[in-house]
């Protein structure tokens, strides 16, 4: 399909769609040629977008939920229509390859629509209490229901990676719990969300209940975190600045959802299934190019079978083919940006300049045009280098041996981050004992596969709170407890 670089994408605010007072070019990472011009909204613009999710929200806590979420379930059917246009926009303002773009950025945004399009009960029946008389009132039988309430405005921000996804994953929850929402994308490619946004207005929902502000400006994103009409803020995105969100958003006491940074540690014992390590660790390498705050970017292997998974791993990385996305056997594409390519080899320069070696990859690949970064193995390193402590966000592994089980996990936990850690052994038993003891939100057993029923979330620096399946309706409620005397 081609794309239409001169479409006018626009703001949308109170149910119009408004021009911005200025734009900006979104270009596609692996070419670096024109997707479209992005709106770049003014201070004044983000203001008045809060100020419409404010006046729409009462009403739209008043429609039934089994309304709200019909609205839902129209949207997901919308997204499924418009799927093979929104494939081609995502895929080109990303730089993902087609077998991601086609599986994960567009279907599991209508998945996810339809997934909280399913009414729930919003009124959590708790068992009886009886309670002794005191001074503050007689004894008695006490009832009480815990009422999930709407927090009111969200403001959702999403991660560059996987824009429509995250977003879906945000706006979806909000609203079926009768929240409205200020959407903001992210800078880098915030064109198929726009377009996303354009299926609110076909499904029927009121103005005002979906508004959406774009801009490349921290003025215009800190006039959403800040506004007085904005009860909560949904993020995912950096540690640096789910940090400054929560420092601006402090003195209002906004409600908080950050999904921030991960530093994975991928622990495997000597009686691990080795091709079964290689093909999910290298996933850091083949999936997006390693942008995922999820991957196992250390590699922790008992030192027995050290020397074997580092050597597969490095022989495996030199026939992973980089190249334009748009091509079948492409397994790496382009990261984000220039700047981003040059932050994750300032991350390799550094690790080689303090000792590490680079068993595959460390240089940039030759083409001539594109954001490519080669897929990269540092060996002879420490815990304590930046490049095995600070999040890369790119396709660069490093590895690590330990002799012991505590060795190991001290090892992973001596991180600033906790969101995914992994642990892979034979015995399963041994592995759920270590898992527990890992300071990490998230933990796969032999396994990189998502359970989205369990709870989303990271420890320490990868940020506060959770959602993810039902966890998502709580998210995005307050939780108001009723009791009565019976």
């Amino acid at each position: 399909m081609t794309l239409a670089t001169d479409h006018d994408y626009r703001l949308l605010i109170g149910g119009e769609w408004v021009s911005a007072t200025g734009g900006y070019e979104v270009v596609n990472p692996a070419t670096e040629e024109l997707v479209g011009i992005a709106p770049n909204a003014s201070v004044s613009e983000a203001q008045d977008a809060c100020a419409a999710a404010r006046a729409a929200q009462k009403a739209w806590a008043a429609v039934p939920m089994e309304e709200r979420c019909a609205l839902l379930a129209k949207v997901a059917d919308i997204i499924d229509a418009r799927r093979d246009e929104l494939v081609a926009l995502t895929q080109a303002e990303t730089g993902a390859t087609m077998r991601v773009a086609k599986s994960m950025q567009v279907p599991q945004a209508a998945a996810r629509f339809r997934y909280y399009a399913q009414p729930t009960e919003v009124l959590v029946p708790l068992p009886p209490a009886i309670m002794p008389a005191t001074p503050l009132a007689p004894g008695g039988i006490v009832g009480a229901v815990e009422h999930r309430a709407p927090v009111g405005v969200v403001a959702c921000l999403a991660a560059y990676n996987f824009p429509i996804t995250n977003m879906a994953g945000k706006m979806a929850p909000a609203l079926a719990m009768g929240n409205t929402v200020v959407v903001k994308p992210p800078v880098q490619d915030p064109l198929g969300t726009i377009r996303l946004c354009e299926a609110f207005e076909e499904a029927g929902f009121p103005p005002g209940v979906v508004n959406v502000v774009v801009g490349d400006t921290v003025a215009t994103a800190e006039a959403i975190t800040t506004s007085p009409d904005v009860d909560m803020i949904s993020f995912t995105g950096s540690t640096a600045v789910g940090c400054r969100i929560a420092e601006v958003a402090g003195g209002q006491m906004k409600r908080l959802l950050l999904e921030l940074g991960g530093k994975g540690a991928a622990i495997v014992f000597d009686d691990a299934d080795v091709e079964m390590v290689l093909a999910q660790v290298s996933s850091t390498w083949t999936f997006h190019s390693g942008q995922i705050c999820t991957s196992p970017t250390r590699l922790v292997v008992q030192r027995d079978l050290y020397d074997e998974v580092v050597g597969k791993l490095a022989a495996m990385a030199g026939h992973l083919k980089v190249g334009d996305p748009l091509e079948r056997d492409t397994v790496l594409g382009p990261v984000i940006t220039a700047a981003h390519r040059d932050r994750v080899e300032g991350h390799v320069a550094s690790a080689l300049a303090e000792g590490a070696t680079a068993a595959a990859g460390g240089d940039r690949p030759e083409r001539d045009r594109g954001f490519y970064v080669a897929p990269t193995l540092l060996v002879d390193a420490t815990n304590q280098m930046a490049a095995a402590r600070e999040e890369i966000f790119g396709p660069v592994i490093v590895a690590l041996p330990f002799d012991d089980p505590d060795e190991a996990v001290a090892t992973a936990n001596d991180s600033p981050y906790g969101l995914y850690s992994y642990v892979f052994s034979g015995d399963t038993g041994r592995a759920m004992a270590v898992a527990q003891r890992l300071e990490s939100g998230n933990v796969g057993i032999n396994t990189l596969q998502r359970n989205h029923e369990a709870a989303f979330g990271g420890f320490k620096y990868s940020g506060v709170g959770r959602d993810g399946g039902q966890w998502g309706l709580h998210a995005y409620s307050e939780m108001q407890s009723i009791m009565w005397a019976g």
